[in-house]
């Protein structure tokens, strides 16, 4: 499974060729899993309504279609994930970042991020494809 954190996943979904490198965009058409944390729907609300971001479309609609219709798969954020978050060291102030590392790890799964801050966390040297 690929994990995508929220900016790639905007990326990705909005098709925004200057911000994602066409090979990563490459890579998440060909994988058959594809996974967002639940928490970037929270984060892409948040920044929707703080005018942060620009959707085309109202943003529990550009939600649906960026999920329903691409087949992601949007991981819950269980206890586990939520007690990992809390419990990684403080490289990383941003609680919803947080939550998509502990993700990642507890789903062993590769993160695609270009946040660099993600590199800074051992727990990611083998799961992080930094761009």
């Amino acid at each position: 499974m690929l994990l995508l954190d929220t900016h790639i996943w905007i990326w990705w979904i909005n098709q925004t060729p200057k911000r994602l490198p066409i090979e990563i965009a490459k890579q998440i058409e060909q994988e058959e899993s594809v996974a967002i944390s639940a928490i970037s729907c929270f984060e892409v609300t948040w920044l929707y309504d703080h005018k942060r971001i620009l959707l085309e479309m109202p943003v529990q609609e550009w939600i649906a279609q960026a999920t329903e219709d691409t087949s992601i798969i949007c991981l819950p954020v269980s206890c586990k994930i939520a007690s990992l978050a809390a419990e990684l060291p403080e490289h990383h102030k941003d609680p919803q970042d947080r939550i998509i590392i502990a993700s990642a790890i507890c789903h062993a799964s590769q993160l695609i991020s270009a946040d660099s801050q993600f590199s800074e966390y051992q727990e990611m040297k083998d799961l992080l494809i930094s761009i």
